[in-house]
Formats: C-alpha cells, structure tokens, sequence
C-alpha cells in the first residue's frame, strides 16, 4: 500500500470515527459523556483537518495519488 493510500484510508477512518462521535453524542443523556465526547470530537476535528491538508499536499506533489 503506497504511502498516499494510507493517508486516505487514515482520513476516511477519521471522518468515520467522528460521525460515530456525533452520533454517541445524540443519544446518551450522560452529561459527564457528553463533555467528553465534545472534549474528543474537538481533537479528532483537529486531526482530520490535518490530515485534509496531507491529503490535498500529496494530490499535488503526487498525481498518481489521485482516485
């Protein structure tokens, strides 16, 4: 597996684990869960943006990273 398909794997599963977070948040009434469900969704934001960036980087130095 090529370094660019990493990436993208990496950055689906990001974009995955925060729509699961989202979703946990909707439905526990846990107040303490909830806060840290926000607390965890802010740094998993943070890391797929990051990794947005890697991923736009990599089309551009790399065309055969493109799909």
């Amino acid at each position: 597996m090529t370094v660019g398909t990493q990436v993208k794997s990496c950055y689906a599963s990001i974009k995955s684990i925060e729509g699961a977070l989202e979703s946990l948040h909707e439905t526990t009434r846990n107040p303490s869960l909830q806060t840290a469900i926000e607390d965890a969704n802010k740094l998993v934001a943070q890391v797929k943006n990051a990794m947005h960036h890697q991923v736009i980087e990599l089309m551009k130095k790399e065309p055969q990273f493109k799909s």
